[in-house]
């Protein structure tokens, strides 16, 4: 018989293993790729130096945010007025929005008619504490000169508009209420004086120094660096808080620029009833007709100040 011939089976051939590559393969499939160590360290450093700049950075804006407390002690509760000790007083308004809302709130207290001295009108600019409230005594001391006077609140004191006080915002609240005088009551700005106690002398130095029509500036005892309550706050010392902060005082250009008559008060130590003080250094640079008065806290300094101011006014040239 003869035999079937059987289909030969095919039978794929396998290429040749390289038994050495396939072993590398299967090795570097199977091995974690590994960070250098120097990498991580870097990576840490500058995570934790960013993490650092980015809290710097918050801690610069908080201090620009509320550094101006550092200096302004507004209040915003009027406790006290001029009724309170039988003066007549009108309340004003002033400085309005485009939307007839006023700006600044405050008091016109009118001189007794008759008085040799009522063709002048004393503008007040209080201290950087409190708010009007707080300087009624004051007001009854220099309406007693004889003399018109209106008083206000800045920006974010008292009734006036909140808003949180600044040097550019002080200033300005001044300028308006130079410019209600002038433009709203009708009065002659060569009969004006701007009177000013701790900042607000400051700020009427400024002032009377952007406005030589005016009849003189009267100041009380004002601080050589005011912005320094705040530069030497030891938070400022974290910060680049004189980059940050604005507000200067800057009592020399203030000096230096001023050309309209000054009265300036100085105080004295209590015990030393001597007025061979020496003059402050500010005052010594002033170039326009000038008075200096010492006021002895051991003495009445009320009636020293009222004396003083009275004769300064008497003295003020006509225009």
């Amino acid at each position: 018989m003869s035999r079937k011939k059987t289909k030969s089976q095919i039978v794929p051939r396998k290429p040749p293993s390289n038994s050495k590559g396939d072993a590398g393969g299967e090795q570097s499939r199977g091995k974690t790729p590994l960070v250098s160590g120097r990498w991580l360290l870097f990576a840490l450093c500058a995570t934790i130096a960013a993490a650092c700049f980015c809290g710097w950075l918050g801690l610069c804006l908080l201090f620009w945010q509320g550094s101006w407390q550092l200096l302004y002690h507004p209040a915003a509760v009027v406790t006290r007025t001029p009724a309170s000790v039988g003066l007549a007083f009108h309340p004003v308004a002033f400085a309005t929005t485009d939307t007839g809302v006023p700006r600044l709130k405050g008091w016109w207290i009118p001189a007794t008619q008759g008085s040799r001295l009522a063709r002048f009108t004393v503008i007040y600019l209080h201290g950087e504490n409190g708010n009007l409230g707080d300087t009624v005594d004051e007001l009854v001391r220099m309406h007693g000169v004889g003399v018109n006077v209106l008083a206000f609140d800045y920006r974010g004191y008292g009734a006036s508009q909140f808003a949180r006080p600044s040097e550019a915002h002080l200033r300005q609240d001044a300028n308006w209420a130079v410019n209600y005088l002038i433009g709203t009551r009708q009065i002659d700005a060569a009969t004006i004086v701007l009177d000013g106690t701790g900042l607000g002398a400051n700020l009427a130095l400024e002032v009377a120094s952007e406005h030589p029509e005016l009849a003189g500036v009267v100041v009380d005892s004002p601080p050589d660096d005011p912005a320094n309550a705040i530069f030497s706050d030891s938070r400022a010392r974290l910060v680049p808080a004189r980059l940050l902060v604005r507000d200067r005082y800057d009592i020399d250009a203030a000096v230096g620029a001023l050309r309209v008559p000054l009265l300036w008060f100085e105080r004295t130590d209590a015990a030393n009833r001597s007025v061979a003080t020496q003059e402050p250094e500010a005052y010594k640079r002033v170039a326009a007709r000038k008075m200096l008065v010492w006021l002895n806290p051991a003495e009445d300094v009320n009636r020293d100040a009222s004396d003083a101011l009275s004769r300064w006014l008497d003295g003020l040239p006509i225009r």
